[in-house]
């Protein structure tokens, strides 16, 4: 865990989807320091004028490359959340050729009730995750 959605704007290529794949699990690994096989991402292109991305009144230039992610996790500390879009947006950029005004990011916390990695159990609950 994390849970990483990906939404983006259809037509790359799949080695170009693979790298952003990578690329995010890279700087999700580096900033929250979560294992190399916590790896929970979602990825889904959406034709064209199914996505709108504005820029919030910050004067932001989008483009068709813009990115979307949605972050599900446990409480983060402040830093590392600024830690981690430091880290995505510089990993996209070097990996995917995106620029940094195509990465939006939410991240949405949760706790451990809300978690379950598969058999019907609640593993941080029952202390099989820590």
């Amino acid at each position: 865990m994390p849970l990483v959605r990906i939404d983006v704007i259809e037509g790359r290529r799949e080695e170009e989807v693979q790298a952003l794949l990578e690329a995010a699990h890279r700087a999700v690994v580096l900033a929250l320091g979560v294992p190399e096989r916590d790896r929970y991402q979602i990825y889904k292109a959406h034709a064209k004028g199914h996505l709108v991305v504005q820029d919030t009144g910050l004067n932001i230039d989008r483009t068709d490359d813009v990115v979307i992610f949605t972050i599900f996790s446990k409480k983060r500390d402040e830093a590392l959340k600024v830690k981690l879009y430091r880290a995505l947006t510089e990993h996209l950029a070097t990996s995917c050729g995106i620029a940094p005004s195509d990465v939006v990011i939410c991240l949405i916390e949760n706790g451990d009730a809300d978690w379950s990695f598969g058999n019907g159990s609640a593993q941080f609950l029952t202390g099989d995750l820590p």
